[in-house]
């Protein structure tokens, strides 16, 4: 009798197990960062779920070091929430084996200013307010420098900092700030560098208000990142396919207000 039971129960554990890895097979947990592309990665989740079975798990996270970190020890299967420049140096600095399998929109970052309408216009000794993460702070300087208003240190990636300014001849004084806050300091600043998922939140236009703003030749594309050794996964395409689906680009066009770059 006992043999028997030992059969039975050994039966269900072979059967739960079985179950168990079926759903993580057709389950994947993907990265985003709190804000506008969590809701596109929405709509990633229903196309994914109706043309391929697929449950996609988002979960959010508010610091830029986390998905790298939380993708590298296996905590999720995925993220998007970056551009190549970041993945390359997280890469060179903490040795992840991440890799890129697709890309999604360019958000042109933009100047942006309530008090002045072009760069030419710029005081001298004006205040400039920057992100202050590593994702974006290079970013928003290097951005200044193709305006011509400051000079960088060469070869310094996207990691670059005020203090790494050799040239600035109006002067210019910075005031570094969270990303998501940059918007609201436009009255208290005279120009300021905004990320495009920031600036629309604040009814801001881009194209149109932005007094400065990256072209289509930007390197920032955003990117779907996965560990190197899940590149073979099936659900890895279906998830680049998801988002890259025609209603994940028509909810881009209403998120972002058509401001928003097609990547791919």
């Amino acid at each position: 009798m006992r043999y028997i039971l030992k059969i039975v129960f050994l039966g269900l554990c072979v059967i739960l197990f079985s179950a168990c890895q079926s759903h993580d097979k057709n389950t994947l947990k993907v990265g985003t960062i709190s804000g506008p592309e969590t809701e596109l990665m929405q709509t990633a989740k229903a196309v994914a779920k109706k043309q391929f079975g697929l449950d996609i798990i988002i979960v959010e996270f508010t610091d830029y070091l986390e998905p790298n970190a939380a993708l590298s020890d296996g905590s999720i299967d995925a993220n998007m929430f970056q551009h190549q420049p970041y993945l390359d140096q997280q890469i060179k600095d903490r040795h992840y084996d991440l890799v890129t399998i697709g890309k999604t929109f360019i958000y042109p970052m933009g100047v942006y200013s309530a008090k002045i309408k072009s760069l030419q216009q710029i005081p001298n000794g004006a205040m400039v307010a920057i992100p202050n993460d590593p994702s974006n702070e290079g970013r928003a300087l290097m951005l200044l420098q193709k305006a011509k208003l400051v000079q960088l240190k060469k070869d310094l990636g996207i990691y670059a900092m005020p203090e790494d300014i050799i040239d600035n001849p109006k002067q210019l004084k910075f005031k570094e700030l969270d990303a998501a806050q940059i918007a609201r300091s436009l009255p208290d600043v005279d120009i300021a560098v905004i990320n495009t998922n920031y600036a629309i939140p604040a009814g801001l236009s881009p194209r149109k208000d932005a007094i400065f703003l990256e072209g289509k030749d930007s390197p920032y594309a955003n990117i779907i990142v996965i560990r190197k050794d899940e590149i073979q996964d099936p659900r890895m395409k279906q998830l680049v396919a998801a988002l890259q689906s025609d209603a994940v680009l028509k909810a881009t066009q209403r998120i972002f207000k058509g401001q928003a770059i097609v990547a791919w």
